[in-house]
């Protein structure tokens, strides 16, 4: 550790001895240029001697200090310049320890805004971004102005009418119904029967043409109770009763609708025992029994309809046979 501090020692001596000597030897030169320079001076004033001599300027700010210094040189070269610097060297000089660094300074203010330079070229187009997702659906705009009558179609071709398919009767009594029958009531005064679908013989309406239907009675009671039940197929499907009173003539009445199809049978029928067939007429007093087609089974009614129509050929030309 000695040894480091001794070699660091020296080394600080030799370096302030050779910086010495080097100012010294600059000294030296300085005080060589200026004395020629004043020797030069007397020879120039002596050769423009017999010219009128210059205006003088006015000593500037860098020049003052200089004139002022040729004014206090001596004529005489070699001679020294100034006092005699004593100052020597300690021959024991030892640098001092290197300073700590100072703070930092406060940060310079912004400079101006620079001019804007030149406007650069196009660049080139990029590439296309990626396909965003999809947005939801708006609401619904007003409704547009009206638009023009589109021209008219085609006629069609022409369709079946239900009108050409008719089936209906309205049938009344002569005599009152006689007691302990249990069979169909048979009306025999024809109000309607144009498409005889009501047989006054067997008292039943057969459906020849399919579909749906509406049937109606009206009865006079007299003299006893009626209960009277309107018959599909052999089946009972709606009953009416009527309780008489004695010395008066009653009326009761029903309707029903139903769906028949091709052969289907409808009656009216005295339901129950003796005591309950008091339905009369006269010729003063009627009791009827009505029904008609409401609208048919399409489909049907034309299958129906052909049918018919071949049976009546066949029944016409054995006729014709006979």
């Amino acid at each position: 550790m000695v040894k480091l501090l001794w070699t660091l020692v020296l080394g600080l001596l030799l370096a302030g001895s050779t910086s010495l000597a080097q100012e010294e030897e600059e000294e030296e030169e300085t005080v060589v240029s200026m004395g020629a320079e004043a020797t030069k001076e007397p020879t120039e004033e002596a050769a423009n001697g017999d010219q009128d001599p210059p205006m003088e300027e006015a000593p500037s700010a860098e020049e003052g200090p200089a004139e002022e210094d040729q004014m206090a040189e001596p004529e005489g070269p070699g001679t020294e310049l100034g006092p005699p610097n004593d100052s020597k060297p300690c021959a024991m000089w030892i640098g001092g320890v290197p300073g700590t660094p100072g703070h930092s300074g406060h940060p310079g203010r912004d400079g101006r805004d620079g001019h804007d330079g030149p406007r650069g070229e196009k660049g080139d187009t990029g590439d296309p971004g990626e396909q965003g997702e999809g947005g939801t659906k708006g609401d619904s705009g007003p409704p547009g102005p009206r638009g023009f009558p589109g021209s008219p179609g085609l006629k069609g071709s022409r369709g079946e009418s239900a009108l050409s398919y008719r089936s209906a009767f309205s049938m009344g009594l002569t005599d009152p119904v006689p007691a302990g029958t249990d069979l169909p009531i048979r009306f025999n005064k024809h109000l309607y029967n144009e498409e005889r679908r009501y047989d006054d013989a067997t008292g039943k309406f057969r459906c020849a043409v399919p579909g749906v239907y509406f049937f109606t009675y009206h009865i006079t009671v007299y003299p006893k109770d009626a209960r009277v039940a309107l018959f599909k197929n052999g089946k009972a499907v709606v009953i009416t009763y009527d309780q008489y009173h004695q010395g008066n003539l009653d009326q009761a009445s029903g309707a029903v609708i139903q769906r028949l199809a091709a052969g289907d049978e409808v009656w009216l029928q005295v339901y129950g025992e003796e005591e309950f067939a008091g339905v009369y007429a006269d010729n003063t007093n009627d009791s009827t029994f009505s029904g008609f087609l409401l609208y048919p089974d399409m489909g049907a009614a034309v299958e129906e309809e052909a049918v018919e129509n071949a049976r009546r050929r066949r029944h016409s030309l054995g006729r014709r046979s006979l």
